[in-house]
């Protein structure tokens, strides 16, 4: 089956996370990435060798990304043959690229506040934020290769790498953060209650702002948390993207504002 194949799978569910074995990645899992830190020469060699540098195609042309195109090899091999965890990173989710455009359009969102992206995939989100003038930006996601593309996505974009997380920091302690951005999160039940769980406490702990961006897929727009939610912005989305993301055609910014009475669960 090839990528594309795979990409129906996520479009209509998101599959969950597997974590196919692969060569070893000297990253343990809960460590940050900084900017003095190498990226494995081989893992970099391979990311480089089956990704294709692209800027066009999405809402912000300004970034430059590796993705997964028609034009790489994985696009149609078996996706069994990818050594490491599925990539989801490897796609600009058009959520990501919804928050992407609105905070490079609107730099008064980040600039001089600390900004968190909870699943950052690609990196889009947070170099975004960088772009526009965020004093602090932390980037988290679960798997390592994400945290690797991310290096390279900043390379790409002319940027000192920003911190990256890979350990799973939903049902943590909340972190005193400025601004949390999340794209393309709620594609499973069980991992959307815990986001709406631990953003309702990082709100009312710190009074943390949240932006989240989505498409309207069905298992955002039936969960709950879409009633505390309040649009900020949509955007139809590039021909390109609409062709890849199974024909959806736009892309939604929501600000995520609980009530009183789940502010204080």
């Amino acid at each position: 089956m090839a990528f594309r194949g795979w990409k129906w799978l996520l479009l209509s569910g998101r599959a969950c996370r597997s974590r196919r074995g692969g060569p070893a990645l000297r990253w343990k899992r809960c460590c940050h990435w900084s900017a003095g830190k190498s990226l494995d020469p081989g893992v970099r060699a391979f990311l480089e060798e089956n990704t294709e540098v692209t800027s066009s195609g999405h809402l912000t042309p300004e970034i430059r990304l590796r993705l997964l195109t028609p034009r790489c090899r994985f696009w149609r091999e078996k996706p069994d043959l990818w050594p490491y965890g599925d990539p989801f990173w490897a796609i600009y989710w058009p959520g990501g690229q919804a928050l992407s455009r609105y905070i490079l359009d609107n730099p008064c969102v980040v600039k001089g506040r600390s900004v968190l992206d909870l699943g950052s995939g690609c990196g889009a989100t947070a170099i975004a934020a960088v772009m526009s003038g965020a004093s602090q930006v932390l980037a988290n996601d679960i798997d390592p290769i994400a945290g690797m593309a991310m290096v390279l996505n900043c390379e790409l974009n002319h940027l000192n790498p920003f911190p990256i997380t890979i350990k799973n920091i939903i049902n943590s302690e909340a972190g005193n953060w400025d601004l949390i951005v999340l794209g393309d999160m709620f594609y499973d039940e069980q991992l959307a209650d815990g986001l709406h769980h631990w953003l309702r406490k990082c709100i009312r702990i710190h009074q943390t702002e949240v932006l989240i961006g989505d498409p309207g897929r069905h298992q955002f727009l039936s969960h709950s948390i879409h009633n505390q939610l309040h649009k900020v912005i949509e955007y139809s989305l590039p021909e390109y993207t609409r062709q890849e993301n199974n024909g959806l055609t736009s892309s939604i910014v929501w600000s995520f504002q609980p009530s009183n009475s789940l502010d204080s669960c």
